[in-house]
């Protein structure tokens, strides 16, 4: 599989149309089936952050005020991943954090995100779960560190990534493994997605 970037957000809520803002922000870079770089900062985007969300992610007020600027953190943190395709667990919560804060510097992304959680429902079906530590349970995956900080949750999620790109060629067969494949596999429905690998089985193979 090509490299990919595996982002992970914390933030101040669920919503930045709501005006919640983005703490902290993790990249790691996977390529050639190990972690080869990272990124990690705490971000100060001038916002109080609730009380149950330090007590969720053991990030203060006080550590964010000592922190850089949001929009310094998203300039570095989006030259660091570049044009690389995307990978986040729950995709959806991190793409809407990553696309306002790159908003606020007048930048926008031009790829499209792959979920591993939607990846996971397909690929690991029988997991009693889809969230990340489930998951990581379920799959023996080793724990990086604190649930709910940004560079455990990313290093976490690259595991997962590999684990799953493990169960395709593995136990699918499919010998080669790419980022379209992983886009077309989390917009499939369960009663396709043998279909699909076949067709994947397919075009590897002749």
């Amino acid at each position: 599989m090509e490299a990919v970037a595996v982002i992970d957000f914390e933030t101040t809520g669920l919503s930045p149309a709501q005006g919640d803002r983005a703490t902290e922000i993790a990249a790691v870079i996977v390529e050639d089936g190990r972690v080869v770089d990272r990124y990690q900062s705490l971000m100060n985007a001038g916002v109080r952050i609730p009380a149950y969300i330090e007590a969720l992610t053991g990030i203060t007020n006080a550590m964010i005020r000592s922190a850089p600027a949001a929009g310094e953190v998203m300039r570095e943190v989006s030259d660091f991943v570049g044009n690389m395709p995307i990978v986040a667990h729950n995709a959806s919560f991190d793409a809407k954090f990553w696309d306002a804060e790159l908003a606020r510097i007048e930048r926008s992304r031009e790829q499209d995100f792959v979920c591993s959680l939607l990846l996971s429902r397909r690929l690991l079906p029988a997991a009693p779960s889809h969230k990340l530590g489930v998951l990581v349970q379920y799959a023996n995956l080793p724990v990086a560190g604190r649930y709910h900080r940004a560079l455990a949750d990313a290093e976490m999620a690259a595991s997962l990534l590999l684990r799953l790109e493990d169960e395709l060629r593995l136990r699918h067969q499919v010998p080669r493994v790419s980022v379209d494949l992983l886009r077309q596999i989390q917009r499939t429905s369960k009663a396709q997605l043998p279909r699909c690998l076949a067709a994947a089985r397919g075009k590897t193979s002749g």
